[in-house]
């Protein structure tokens, strides 16, 4: 008998930072879960999912998620961005969810069964100094990470991107009703940051993997110097060294470095980020599963990437929640050309609300036999965090001209 989707609620919650939840029952009382978090706008992917799409979904056959895919997105005259391609991505993670619920198995053998058994995944490691970093370094290595995302502050600098200017872990988006603002200039950057990876470089020796997010502040020829600079280092990628809405600009800094070059997380479908692939400007490309319509989607620009040797990376910062990050591990045991997963970890109170089945050992995720996504959602736990408004920063030039973010 086909399943029928009967109700379909969005959740708004915060435990330790805002998530965006969509739950989705069917007629014979199965449950999917999708996160539809926009970070700094929960609000409005939350509206645009209860007024707009919720009330096309009622009465949908639930095991039809390539149609509901195609008709959220063709059948609406204003196409992709944020806002709208995460909404189609929670529903269809949620679809997903009580596909494999109904069928008693994992997302990730729907997906044609798993190519590899764990999935190789990075951290986040921050200090205002060198210093301090090697202390962050020296703490995710102890936890068992052998891949790392390394961020400094930069002298003459106070406050910039990746690093919490009262020391800790770093996160982007913060409680307040403005905007809060940093720091940056480039000059000073691009003197700082060589020097930096090369000491980490020596610090972890040659077998950790190292990353760095320039976090689209470089013009092409600043990232070119850059990229120049860097490869005695050996890194896993740079990542984000410009702007990417004008995709030629990556073919300059690919013509000066051997650099591995990573983008796409602001990027939601595979016609924003083709280019990037067809024309081989890129080692890895970063667009997360639910930003981006879901799993049905980025499956697609996953195995576009790999017809050119590019590797998936799907975005997984603490901004969206444990649901898309168990879905990105579901594509991961699945897609053969997953490079590597983001793990930048959740607050301790997103515990209360979230469970989930993937485990961390010796730098690798797995996940278990937990049908569906493998991620339970608490609704009374998610009562007692109420929604509180938080914006990512900003960053103004010394000169007072508002960069890039």
């Amino acid at each position: 008998m086909t399943q029928r989707i009967t109700s379909a609620d969005v959740i708004i919650t915060s435990p330790g930072r805002n998530y965006v939840t969509l739950k989705i029952v069917t007629s014979d009382g199965v449950v999917g879960w999708g996160d539809a978090t926009v970070n700094g706008r929960e609000l409005a992917v939350a509206s645009y999912l209860a007024d707009h799409v919720v009330p096309l979904l009622i009465g949908r056959e639930a095991d039809r998620i390539e149609d509901t895919w195609q008709f959220l997105y063709r059948s609406a005259y204003w196409r992709r961005g944020p806002v709208t391609m995460a909404a189609i991505g929670a529903v269809d993670l949620a679809l997903w969810d009580i596909k494999g619920k109904s069928l008693g198995v994992p997302v990730y053998q729907l997906l044609g069964g798993a190519v590899r058994d764990r999935i190789l995944t990075y951290t986040h490691t921050t200090g205002r100094d060198i210093a301090e970093l090697k202390e962050s370094v020296a703490e995710k290595l102890e936890a068992g990470f052998r891949a790392i995302r390394v961020q400094s502050g930069v002298p003459g600098l106070n406050r910039v991107y990746g690093v919490n200017d009262r020391g800790g872990a770093y996160e982007p988006a913060q409680r307040s009703a403005v905007a809060p603002e940093e720091d940056w200039d480039s000059d000073l950057y691009l003197k700082t940051a060589p020097a930096m990876l090369e000491e980490i470089r020596a610090h972890v020796g040659p077998d950790i993997k190292l990353l760095h997010d320039v976090h689209h502040r470089l013009t092409p020829i600043q990232a070119a110097r850059l990229g120049k600079a860097i490869e005695h280092v050996g890194l896993f990628w740079l990542e984000d060294v410009t702007p990417g809405e004008n995709q030629e600009i990556l073919h300059l800094v690919r013509q000066h470095t051997t650099v591995p070059l990573a983008i796409g997380e602001v990027f939601n479908t595979i016609w924003d980020v083709k280019d990037f692939i067809l024309t081989q400007s890129i080692d890895f490309i970063r667009t997360c599963v639910m930003h981006a319509g879901g799993l049905s989607h980025v499956r697609k620009i996953f195995d576009l990437g790999d017809l050119y040797g590019i590797q998936g990376a799907p975005h997984g910062p603490s901004d969206v929640s444990p649901i898309t990050m168990a879905a990105s591990m579901q594509l991961g045991l699945a897609q053969r050309n997953f490079g590597i997963q983001e793990y930048m970890g959740y607050p301790d109170l997103a515990k209360d609300v979230f469970t989930t089945s993937y485990t961390f050992a010796d730098g690798y995720f797995t996940l278990g036999d937990a049908p569906g996504l493998g991620v339970d959602f608490d609704e009374e736990a998610a009562k007692k965090y109420p929604y509180e408004a938080a914006y990512l920063p900003y960053a103004r030039r010394l000169d007072g001209t508002v960069a890039d973010w």
